[in-house]
């Protein structure tokens, strides 16, 4: 026995040294050639996929703009544009119609204007830059960028149909820029002119410019002070001035252009008269209470926004953001609508960013008529249809509820059953809410694309509040199909002896950790942070579940449960040897978590409720299994989750062990620890013990700004630690919150959300990010030499199929493959009753058959191929309604199900050999099935390790697809380990993308790039071809509405709207040039000729005739120019001649 293990022990030093030696090259694919070993059978495997099959680009992004901070509106094209604090740029058009946009310096975009039906955006930054966005291409560019040096930007202000912007800067002066050429005018309104004598202090910044509706040489122009000046640009002073207390928020016109509103900061709205100076006409606290002695109203906080909104019949609206008084603590955000005599105050979920109304006329002279108000908040977009009595707000048909609760994990399923995305769409549509407005959405922009891609992509959701949401991902479009909220199942109403003692008030103890999803039978499951699992069957049948099933698992080990390695498998006390009756509570009627130990013994970490539960259609709970405490230790977390639908288990992993649950019998069939999993054969010699009684986490992550001393006391050596998936599925950001952590759920107590450390900490006085690398190859070596006796390993990869479990067997059978984090794979042999009554009846069997292989790092990814290249599906069971009635022919049928068992290959040879694909943190190896031969091995990183890896089907074979800690995305081909493409797509920002990354089928993946948005990529060279026809248009050629009539007496006797050349007063020949070192034009690369490229499709087909046009016209008019130029040179040379002969007529020869 001893012999035999030394041996064992050598094997493994001969392979890590062989391996580390093989992988000694630098981590560059190029560099990095797979080591072909062993036997030469391969060579019957013709791979398909090339290099130039492959090409990595974006493609989408979904979800709500992250930390949005400023909102336009084109009224005519009907496009919502939204600016985020990190320069993003989202635009929203009809439902299916989105564009993301990035400025490269990534400052805040502070203020948005369109270009009114032009198909252009400025968009000004908190950096003074100005920047002009084309959108008459489907992925739109700047044109221009000005860039100020020495005033800071503050208010833009570009009138509709003028092409000269308004710019206010933090001195107090305007600005005015050609948006066509991008150049500052000469013309320029100081401060210190506009207010003269009216104060003797500087105004502030301006806070405000907008012309006069009715005459738009008026300027009415907004200090932060108070003062508000309204400006004529054709005599360069100020007409009047108008002064308050006050400091002044927002200023809003009357359409006639006799009166406008300001908001102040006091809580107040001050209506003006233009020509009247002195005082304001009316002063309203909207939301202060007004004292009976004729008092001023108790202050109330800023008035942040306010617009003055009339329509031709009924009174106007007036429409405002905060002013509520400061007693209301507590209190959510308000929008108040004043229609009249009523006002109404709509309560919103998150803090206003900005808001928005809609009215009928781009037209600022004409009655507005506003139907509806769009209201940017901190974490949602609301609609409010303001010609419905309540004003209700607009069902919002885009996926902006992704962070809804912070995302915990992700999946993401490609070329899905044809039938699945209306099964769950028609169970989800009964999930709406009721009240919504019935008018249609009023954000109807644009065009949708017109690509070919028609199979169903399916992306699924977990969540810090237990829910599950299943995404219709098609096309790249995104909606919600389905939700479901696990956390029905427990007892919300824990007491403190339920919870263990711990104390669990701001915990998220129903947060979803891992999922496990099979789409032929729908069966799903996932698993908690609370140490438990849930299996989940679709039905299309509402049920009423008197007693929901449980089984209670006990997963760690006293020392006096085993005695020695060599003994492991012989007391089934504590857990089974695979054919002994396993050690549960079995399905109590009733959660037998009731009466509580003193020392939380038994108990899981949540109680399931006792009640019966009614479950609507969709995804019902079919059984739960909860890990409890043992002697006062709480369960540790599950780093790893199968379910198969065929065999009917779902299996388990932690760093305790496996276990292996029947959910059709309802029991566990296997509870084994690590150490039995080697049984004999352990390399480490690792004697099993009781947990510590320091109950320190066990989570492995540390947050990066901690002491080095709690770091060393969390992290005692590099090796004891928990490996990379389950640290990188155990964390999430709580979107934009530190989300808490008690040690009962085994994770760090506080996690700041974006700064936490990959895995292991970092030693004492260590710059943490620059040690990482370092760290991890220390940790990840399967070399015996780095492990101590603290060795803690994990199970993190699981992999069901019908393969050869045993060298030299002679036909495949069912099996278990399970990879954990130092890097071994191992088998266990499955023996499955026959199905139908017998499958009810007799016991499933499983028996380790030792370990199979060995790899550097963690084992991410196990997956296995057919004798031709093609991947060896696991076996699945076909959906069936399970709520058929006990008696006639639905029953017999399902009581006579066989599963499915799939090879593409067609009916498998009984002596056929298998590829197993096995994937570690830092390299790859294929062996040949039966007879266990190495025959590749790839070492995909050196200095970096593998965060995610998937097998995936591309339409010209098998690929497998990884994602490293340093950025990369690489593919390897299949079964010979060929890298086929190596791109630097990304550092490593933060812990959500390493967690939420995922590939799938067809070169698509994902991941969630902030909090509330998911990014969807492609590596596929079909898709990336394709991609310009499949985005939709933003533009679409629409006229503008024509202007209102001035009516005849108007006409008459003047009034009405007065125009403006504005040429005359900002061009260049009246007003000269501005100085060159005030603002510094960049030109855009998005010009003629990027959007030459770029545009296509019938917009971009009319934009280049419109360029064509611009074009021919400009030589036109320069010929016509030279052609003036001559012409006015030959009547010159004509005159002069004409009066050199009059001059010279009547001279003689010799007088000249």
């Amino acid at each position: 026995m001893k012999k035999f293990n030394i041996r064992k022990v050598l094997d493994g030093l001969k392979e890590a040294s062989s391996s580390s030696s093989s992988s000694s090259a630098p981590s560059s694919s190029s560099s990095n050639p797979s080591v072909q070993v062993g036997l030469q059978e391969n060579h019957l495997v013709q791979e398909q996929l090339q290099s130039e099959h492959f090409q990595l680009c974006k493609t989408v992004r979904h979800g709500f703009p992250y930390q949005p901070s400023s909102m336009a509106f084109d009224p005519v094209q009907k496009i919502l544009a939204i600016g985020t604090q990190s320069g993003a740029l989202r635009l929203f058009g009809r439902p299916g119609v989105e564009c993301y946009c990035q400025h490269e310096s990534g400052a805040a975009v502070i203020q948005l204007q369109f270009l009114i039906n032009e198909g252009a955006l400025v968009s000004a930054l908190a950096d003074d830059t100005v920047h002009l966005w084309n959108l008459r291409q489907k992925r739109p560019a700047i044109l221009h960028s000005l860039k100020f040096s020495k005033e800071r930007i503050t208010f833009c202000h570009l009138p509709f149909q003028s092409k000269w912007l308004y710019i206010g800067t933090e001195r107090g002066n305007i600005h005015i820029v050609n948006v066509e050429s991008f150049m500052l005018s000469g013309y320029v309104i100081m401060w210190n002119k506009a207010i003269e004598l009216s104060s003797k202090a500087h105004p502030g910044p301006v806070v405000h410019i907008s012309d006069n509706p009715m005459d738009e040489g008026k300027l009415i122009i907004g200090f932060e002070s108070g003062i508000v000046v309204l400006w004529d640009l054709k005599s360069k002073k100020a007409d009047y001035r108008y002064t308050y207390d006050e400091a002044i928020h927002s200023v809003a016109w009357h359409h006639e252009g006799k009166q406008f509103v300001c908001s102040h900061s006091d809580g107040t709205l001050t209506i003006w008269n233009v020509r009247g100076q002195g005082k304001p006409i009316q002063t309203i606290t909207p939301h202060g209470k007004q004292p009976k002695d004729g008092k001023k109203p108790e202050p109330c906080k800023p008035i942040l926004k306010v617009e003055y909104k009339t329509t031709r019949i009924g009174e106007p609206f007036i429409i405002l953001s905060g002013g509520l008084s400061y007693d209301t603590a507590g209190r959510r955000p308000c929008l108040t609508v004043m229609h009249g005599k009523s006002t109404a105050v709509l309560e919103m979920d998150y803090p206003i960013v900005d808001f928005l109304t809609l009215c009928e006329t781009p037209y600022p002279n004409d009655f507005q008529e506003p139907y509806a108000v769009v209201v940017l908040l901190e974490k949602d977009l609301v609609v409010i249809d303001l010609a419905q009595n309540g004003y209700p707000i607009f069902e919002n048909p885009y996926p902006l509820t992704i962070h809804e609760s912070p995302v915990t994990c992700c999946e993401y399923f490609a070329d899905c059953p044809a039938d699945l995305i209306p099964a769950l769409y028609s169970v989800g549509s009964r999930q709406k809410r009721q009240g919504y407005s019935k008018k249609e959405w009023p954000i109807s922009g644009g065009n949708w694309g017109q690509g070919t891609q028609s199979y169903p992509e399916i992306i699924i959701t977990g969540h810090a509040d237990g829910t599950v949401k299943f995404w219709d991902a098609s096309a790249i479009m995104l909606q919600v199909l389905y939700k479901l909220k696990t956390a029905k199942v427990f007892d919300r109403s824990r007491s403190k002896e339920d919870k263990g003692g711990a104390d669990a008030s701001d915990e998220d103890p129903f947060a979803i950790q891992l999922m496990s999803w099979c789409a032929e039978s729908r069966m799903l499951c996932v698993a908690g942070v609370s140490a438990n699992i849930i299996v989940y069957r679709f039905s299309k049948l509402e049920v009423t579940t008197e007693v929901v099933q449980l089984l209670e698992v006990r997963m760690q080990y006293e020392p006096n449960d085993v005695e020695s390695p060599e003994g492991g498998g012989e007391h089934t006390s504590a857990h089974p040897t695979p054919g002994a009756s396993p050690q549960t509570s079995g399905p109590p009627s009733h959660p037998s978590t009731s009466s509580n130990n003193s020392d939380g013994g038994n108990t899981p970490c949540l109680k399931v409720r006792s009640t019966p539960l009614k479950q609507s259609a969709g995804y019902q709970v079919d059984l739960v299994v909860q890990l409890v405490w043992v002697s006062g230790e709480p369960p540790q977390q599950i780093t790893s989750l199968a379910l198969n639908s065929s065999y009917g288990l779902v299996v388990f992993g932690n760093i305790n062990g496996v276990a292996v649950v029947d959910y059709i019998q309802k029991t566990v069939v296997l509870n084994l620890a690590m150490l039995e999993l080697y049984g004999s054969n352990d390399p480490y010699q690792r004697q099993p013990r009781s947990p510590r009684k320091s109950r320190q986490p066990s989570g492995g992550l540390c947050d990066i700004n901690e002491g080095s001393a709690t770091s060393e006391d969390r992290c005692k050596s590099p090796t004891s630690v928990l490996m990379s998936n389950s640290n990188l599925q155990q964390f999430y950001n709580g979107g934009g919150r530190g989300a808490k952590m008690s040690r009962k759920l085994s994770l760090p107590t506080e996690l700041k959300p974006d700064l936490v450390l990959l895995s292991v900490c970092p030693p004492r006085g260590a710059n943490p990010l620059d040690h990482r690398d370092n760290s991890f190859s220390r940790s990840r070596s399967s070399s015996v030499t780095s492990i101590d006796k603290e060795a803690k390993e994990a199970v993190l990869s699981f992999h069901f199929c019908e393969s050869y479990a045993r060298k030299g067997d002679g036909t495949p059978s069912p099996c278990l493959f399970l990879g954990t984090s130092l890097g071994a794979v191992m088998t266990l042999a499955l023996t499955l009753p026959p199905p139908g009554e017998q499958r009810q009846l007799q016991p499933v069997f499983l028996a380790p058959t030792g370990v199979l292989i060995r790899l550097k790092g963690s084992i991410l990814r196990l997956a296995f191929l057919d004798s031709t290249g093609s991947v060896l599906p696991p076996a699945y069971e076909p959906w069936f309604e399970p709520n058929v009635s006990a008696d006639g022919e639905e029953r017999e049928k399902v009581r006579k199900r066989r599963p499915v068992s799939l090879s593409p290959s067609g009916s498998q040879d009984l002596n056929e050999s298998h590829y197993a694909v096995m994937c570690s943190e830092k390299q790859a190896k294929v062996l040949l099935l039966p007879s266990q031969t190495c025959i590749y091995k790839h070492s995909i990183t050196e200095a970096s390790f593998v965060l995610r890896a998937d097998v995936v089907q591309m339409s010209q074979g098998v690929c497998l697809a990884c994602f490293c800690a340093n950025g990369h995305i690489m593919t390897i081909s299949l079964p010979g380990l060929r890298p086929l493409m190596d791109v630097n797509y990304l550092p490593l920002t933060d812990m959500r993308i390493a967690r939420t990354f995922c590939f799938t089928n067809l070169g698509q993946a994902m991941y969630l790039c902030s909090p509330t948005e998911i990014q969807r990529i492609t590596y596929s060279q079909d898709t990336c071809e394709n991609l310009q026809e499949m985005l939709g248009e933003l533009f679409t050629p629409v006229e503008t509405p024509e202007a209102p009539n001035r009516g005849f007496f108007k006409g008459l006797f003047g009034g009405g709207a007065q125009s403006l050349d504005r040429e005359e007063l900002f061009g260049e020949e009246v007003a000269g040039r501005a100085s060159r070192s005030l603002a510094q034009h960049i030109p855009g690369p998005g010009g003629i000729e990027g959007m030459k490229g770029a545009a296509s499709g019938v917009v971009g087909d009319l934009a280049r005739a419109r360029i064509a046009l611009d074009e021919r016209g400009q030589k036109l008019g320069e010929l016509e120019e030279r052609t003036a130029a001559m012409m006015a040179t030959a009547d010159s040379f004509s005159k002069h001649a004409h009066e050199m002969m009059l001059k010279c007529k009547d001279k003689k020869w010799y007088q000249f």
